[in-house]
């Protein structure tokens, strides 16, 4: 049958017109056949029309405003980051896992910022030096960069092809490098990271007694609330060139932080504002106008790397998976992810409240002081509580779901210690 070929490929090109040619002489059933063949490349055709308008973005932009409080967005002046929110997919409250910074101990030696800025670059829990980076699945093959004006970060810019970091540069010289590098390179995957609003948020914690801001980062006058508006100006900046290049059809931006913030200030460990931040997908092939209930850093690395095809830097089980639920062509009625990372806070929450309650008690009752020396070796349970001083050891956990099970019969022997004395 010579009369017919298909070409097939993201570049095809079928041709229906001239193919066909009926002659009157030929019977009704070969009308029917051919008419079925006409509507069977028709059908073809739109389905290679969908394929290539699915195609992956050029670029994703991880635009990140240090410490913005989940509240941000509704309390304070930020039209940007709203209109965003309006045109894409968002999360009122992305959880990442409790924003802790040790400068001493394992953990310390190859990490130089906080807990969820490893996590949410390698994508799992399991922290390890010898796990990959979302930006190392991208670079060298194509281009890469971090763009933030300090130096806290040196540790997760680790096989970015272009990374600066300068404690000099002020938010507003941040994002206007950032611009540089895009029109100079072709940038597949970048960081974006404002450190001024968090920076501040320390200082309202710790140094603003007398100031009608006094620990509360809402406060009159607060230099906090001027920071973050300020970074959502600098979104504007970002988006108008973006546009004005003729980028922005082809790019896909996410606007978040790497931590929350404590309305008193900074990222106090057990304080939950401190663990979850707004998070805002937006540009080609995102969902407008939708809200996803849950989601966790760690779905950040995989999401990227599923948005760019390439691979997740890191599987198995600690690893976040990628959230597919962001994309306009997926429904997502039926998005109930699991709540691990909540689940791990509110654990090491508890677990810190409850070790203080029992060293009060011990100092009158030796049993519980026996007690207390047991949770840090396997006497009492299996295994012991895999809290904040532990992290560079979850990975013996094996899966996440084992982690929070071998935690909760540590808080329930706590509990149980409690009751008794």
């Amino acid at each position: 049958m010579r009369w017919w070929r298909l070409w097939s490929g993201a570049s095809a090109i079928i041709c229906i017109n001239g193919i066909f040619s009926l002659n009157c002489k030929i019977n009704n059933d070969m009308k029917r056949i051919h008419v079925g063949l006409v509507l069977f490349l028709l059908y073809l055709l739109s389905v290679n029309i969908s394929t290539l308008s699915a195609k992956e973005p050029e670029r994703v932009i991880l635009f990140m405003i240090d410490g913005m409080h989940w509240q941000a967005p509704e309390k304070l002046n930020m039209p940007v980051l709203n209109s965003l929110i309006k045109e894409g997919t968002y999360v009122r409250k992305s959880y990442m896992i409790i924003p802790h910074h040790p400068t001493v101990g394992d953990y310390s030696l190859s990490n130089s910022c906080s807990f969820p800025n490893p996590m949410l670059h390698e994508g799992t829990i399991f922290l390890s030096p010898k796990n990959k980076m979302i930006q190392e699945m991208i670079s060298p093959k194509q281009q890469t960069a971090f763009v933030v004006n300090t130096t806290a970060y040196r540790s997760v810019g680790r096989g970015f092809s272009t990374c600066i970091m300068d404690n000099s540069l002020t938010d507003d010289q941040t994002v206007q490098q950032a611009i540089n590098l895009l029109e100079s390179q072709e940038i597949r995957f970048m960081r974006v990271h404002l450190q001024s609003p968090g920076s501040l948020g320390t200082n309202i914690a710790m140094f603003s007694e007398g100031k009608p801001y006094a620990r509360d980062v809402f406060g009159e006058g607060s230099p906090y609330v001027e920071a973050i508006e300020n970074a959502d100006r600098l979104l504007g900046e970002l988006i108008d060139y973006l546009k004005t290049a003729g980028k922005w059809e082809s790019t896909v931006l996410i606007v978040t932080s790497d931590h929350g913030q404590s309305k008193v200030g900074w990222h106090p460990m057990l304080d939950e504002d401190s663990w979850v931040t707004p998070l805002v997908f937006g540009g080609t092939g995102i969902a407008r106008g939708r809200e996803l209930p849950y989601f966790e850093h760690t779905d950040l690395a995989p999401t990227i790397a599923r948005l760019l095809g390439v691979e997740a830097p890191n599987t198995g089980g600690g690893a976040g998976k990628a959230v597919e639920e962001i994309m306009a062509k997926t429904d997502a009625s039926s998005y109930h992810p699991a709540r691990y990372i909540k689940t791990i806070n509110q654990q090491i929450r508890q677990y810190n409240i409850l070790y203080a309650q029992l060293v009060l008690v011990a100092e009158k009752n030796n049993y519980v002081a026996n007690i207390i020396s047991s949770l840090s070796n396997e006497y009492l349970t299996p295994e012991p509580f895999y809290h904040q001083d532990r992290i560079t050891e979850w990975h013996r956990a094996g899966s996440t779901e084992h982690l929070i099970e071998a935690n909760e019969d540590v808080l329930h022997k706590m509990k149980e210690t409690l009751l008794i004395k």
